[in-house]
């Protein structure tokens, strides 16, 4: 069987190549994004995930061509970086809206249709920073942190209707995420300069990171599973990183992410 999968944030990064990838083994696939610029092969869907009606639409136009939808893909996101006290409240709302409240319009809208059609996957692009939380990014891995909470909880309530739900926790990844990020430095001084020498060690080793055509080949198969794992780590060494944040005392694993983004 065809399957029909929705990648939201498909016209850049991660999300377009692996719209792209699972385009090229066959499956109908949409892209939902504000911006129009799908793969070849791919169909888009112009949205703002922000707004849950505007996703409902887009899902109930998918559910009117193809009748179901197989995979759900959440890879929408933004980034902000910078000191807590000096984040302005609107920049920590909006990055909310989409990392967080964007993947909980597009599951509220598929999942209708996918208790109809007796299955499906949702796969959520949580991070590594949800359970290792990274300073001067307090919102963004409050925000991930949130999702990952959320897709564990999710998993267990729609269990029975045979739809399984993964949480994804990436590590560094070298993509268009980087330049993207809101970079706030007000306060740098009063910090010490500790908030632009700690973007630097994050973009540093973003830049470095595993590349979006290999990431997107993981998720792909990652997607393509019957049997989703509830949490799958992206990367190998973080699947060390996360193994150390489940055993080391909080506190102590705290000073060590310090030492590295917050000297």
């Amino acid at each position: 069987m065809t399957e029909v999968v929705l990648v939201t944030g498909g016209s850049s990064g991660i999300g377009y190549a692996l719209a792209a990838r699972l385009a090229a083994e066959g499956c109908v696939v949409y892209a939902l994004s504000r911006r129009e610029n799908a793969p070849a092969g791919v169909r888009h869907l112009g949205a703002d995930i922000t707004d849950q009606a505007a996703v409902t639409a887009a899902i109930a136009q998918i559910a009117q061509e193809q009748g179901r939808l197989d995979i759900l893909i959440n890879n929408a996101g933004s980034g902000v970086s910078g000191a807590v006290e000096f984040i302005e409240t609107a920049a920590a709302e909006h990055l909310l809206q989409v990392d967080f409240f964007g993947c909980v319009h597009t599951v509220r809208a598929a999942l209708p249709l996918m208790r109809q059609q007796g299955g499906g996957r949702i796969l959520n692009i949580s991070s590594v920073a949800a359970p290792i939380a990274i300073p001067f990014q307090a919102y963004y891995s409050a925000a991930k942190a949130a999702l990952h909470a959320f897709s564990l909880a999710l998993a267990s309530e729609i269990r029975p209707f045979g739809i399984r739900v993964c949480s994804v926790l990436p590590g560094d990844i070298a993509s268009g995420f980087t330049a993207a990020r809101e970079k706030q430095h007000a306060g740098d001084e009063i910090y010490q300069g500790r908030i632009s020498r700690s973007v630097a060690v994050m973009e540093h080793d973003e830049q470095h990171g595993m590349t979006v055509e290999t990431a997107a080949a993981r998720l792909c198969r990652l997607a393509r599973r019957r049997r989703l794992p509830l949490v799958y780590v992206l990367g190998g060494k973080y699947k060390f990183f996360v193994l150390l944040s489940r055993l080391l005392p909080s506190g102590l694993l705290n000073r060590l992410v310090a030492l590295i983004y917050a000297k």
